[in-house]
C-alpha cells in the first residue's frame, strides 16, 4: 500500500568526501529523486540528528551511511542511532568503498538494513542509485 504522507520524507545522506557526496547527489538528482536530500559531512553531525528528531523533525525515509567518517566513525554512528527509540525503526542502507567483510559483518551486526560498496565507475553508480531509489524510495513501506 503506497504512503499517504502528504510531502516525500527526506534521505539523510551521511558522506564526508567531497567528490563521493557530489556523484551521490547528481546521481539521485539524474533519477529525479523526489525526496530531499539532507547531508551529514561526519559522524558528530551524523549523531546530531537524533536531537532533532526528538525535537520532532521529520525522520528520514532512508539513511545512506558512509563508514569511513572523521570525528565519529560510520560503525559507531550506526550504534548509536539503533541504541536511540526514535531512530531504531529507520532503514540504513551503508554506502562505502569499503569491501572487507569485517565491516560488512560489523555493519549487520549493528543493525544495517543492507550494504552496498560504491562502485568506481560513474554509469554503475547511477545503476546503483536507481536501485537504491527504486527499492528504499518507491516500494519498501517504512514504518511512520
Amino acid at each position: 500500500m503506497a504512503s499517504t504522507t502528504a510531502y516525500p520524507r527526506p534521505v539523510l545522506l551521511v558522506e564526508d568526501n567531497p567528490v563521493d557526496l557530489d556523484l551521490t547527489l547528481r546521481a539521485f538528482a539524474r533519477h529525479s529523486l523526489l525526496n530531499p536530500i539532507e547531508v551529514a559531512r561526519d559522524g558528530e553531525e551524523a549523531l546530531s540528528w537524533i536531537n532533532r528528531w526528538e525535537a520532532g523533525e521529520a525522520l528520514p525515509l532512508l539513511i545512506l551511511l558512509d563508514l569511513k567518517l572523521p570525528r565519529v566513525d560510520g560503525l559507531d554512528v550506526l550504534a548509536q542511532w539503533k541504541k536511540h527509540a526514535v531512530s531504531r525503526s529507520i532503514p540504513v542502507v551503508v554506502l562505502s568503498s569499503s569491501a572487507e567483510d569485517r565491516d560488512i559483518q560489523s555493519a549487520y551486526h549493528l543493525g544495517a538494513n543492507s550494504y552496498i560498496v560504491k562502485p568506481v565507475a560513474f554509469d554503475r553508480f547511477l545503476e546503483v542509485a536507481a536501485q537504491i531509489e527504486l527499492y528504499w524510495c518507491a516500494l519498501n513501506e517504512p514504518p511512520q
